[in-house]
């Protein structure tokens, strides 16, 4: 082979070689994005807040989804109330636990302190288990959020302010003196829930997770039917609960009626009423097993927000219009919808015209 020859031959193995490194690159950069979209797909902040339903890439069965996301589940860590209560704080941190299970023994229309003070519903009866459950509506991150600036008011709240809210709507009731000694109990026991959290975040798993937006108006008349199947037993078919045998407290709390939540309630919302009872309804249930589908919890909420319950003036809720959130069931609103259909959706365009005019007010 003459010089030529071999200049020839070893100029075809460099273009080789090149073309190999070439093909080795895009080998590598084909599988990292691959990687990177498989990681993005079962992101598991993504998946956990997602329905069973497959994706739009049809990555996942019905069954296999619902089987990833318990699995993601089981290996998230999420917020737990903490273990050891403070020596010089144990007493009134366990008075304000105790005032929150049984708020009906102490402000009901039988209460020790201030008879008639309330409706006779728990503050447990919405924040389940003395306020600690994973997406049970508990106060993980309430103490590292607050004072903050809430929209409904359009100002800043403190934890007082929160509180008292929740006795005068939820419960239908009066405030509590903030220098009482249960304002202060109740205080101190969700601030010592929340000391495990940093301040200024949110914990995993706190309060409500909503559940997927339906495609149409949340149906009443497939509500009741979830209602009879799921709920009935419990809460009674009239839907005002069953008391105990001494008439105190609720052992099932009332859905409607006198003595139920009012019309300024955080679950008149029947994107909260639907989260709350997604993820904890019937009793027993978790986020991790679920009874009702999507759809079963959007209906069964719209069917008992249908039904009559206390009124509260709320004139003065949502000073700025473009805060006023997508399923605010009374007007007026600033995003050209109609009433009804914040009451019951579709929410997808609501919301998405929310953020359009968030963005621009």
């Amino acid at each position: 082979m003459d010089k030529r020859e071999q200049e020839k031959y070893a100029e075809q193995i460099l273009r080789l070689m090149q073309l190999i490194v070439f093909l080795v690159f895009v080998i590598i950069g084909v599988g990292i994005w691959l990687v990177g979209s498989y990681q993005h797909q079962n992101d598991p902040a993504t998946l956990l807040q997602s329905t069973i339903e497959p994706d739009s890439n049809g990555l996942f069965t019905e069954a296999a989804r619902e089987a990833y996301r318990l699995k993601l589940a089981d290996s998230v860590k999420y917020w737990q109330a903490p273990e050891q209560v403070p020596d010089n704080l144990k007493s009134q941190i366990n008075y304000g636990k105790e005032l929150i299970i049984h708020t009906s023994h102490y402000f009901g229309p039988r209460g020790r302190i201030k008879p008639n003070a309330t409706n006779g519903m728990d503050c447990q009866n919405c924040h389940l288990e003395a306020g600690t459950k994973t997406f049970g509506n508990n106060y993980a991150s309430v103490y590292a959020t607050y004072p903050k600036y809430r929209a409904r008011s359009g100002s800043i709240e403190n934890i007082y302010k929160r509180v008292n809210d929740c006795f005068e709507r939820s419960l239908n009731g009066a405030t509590l003196d903030t220098t009482s000694r249960e304002m202060q109990a109740i205080k101190a026991y969700i601030n010592w829930l929340g000391s495990n959290v940093k301040k200024g975040q949110k914990a995993k798993g706190a309060g409500l997770r909503v559940p997927k937006f339906l495609n149409r108006a949340a149906d009443t008349l497939l509500g009741r039917k979830v209602y009879v199947a799921k709920c009935q037993s419990c809460h009674q078919a009239d839907g005002q609960g069953k008391m105990d045998t001494e008439d105190v407290s609720f052992i099932y709390p009332p859905l409607w009626g006198s003595r139920s939540f009012n019309s300024g309630a955080g679950l008149y919302r029947l994107s909260n009423l639907a989260a709350f009872a997604h993820d904890n309804m019937p009793q027993g249930v978790s986020f991790k097993q679920t009874q009702l589908s999507d759809e079963d919890a959007w209906d069964v909420a719209a069917f008992i927000n249908s039904k009559p319950r206390p009124t509260k003036d709320i004139s003065k809720d949502w000073p700025k219009l473009h805060e006023k959130p997508f399923d605010h069931p009374f007007g007026p609103y600033k995003d050209g919808f109609s009433e009804l259909q914040h009451k019951y959706g579709p929410f997808q365009p609501i919301k998405e015209k929310w953020m359009e005019l968030k963005k621009t007010s």
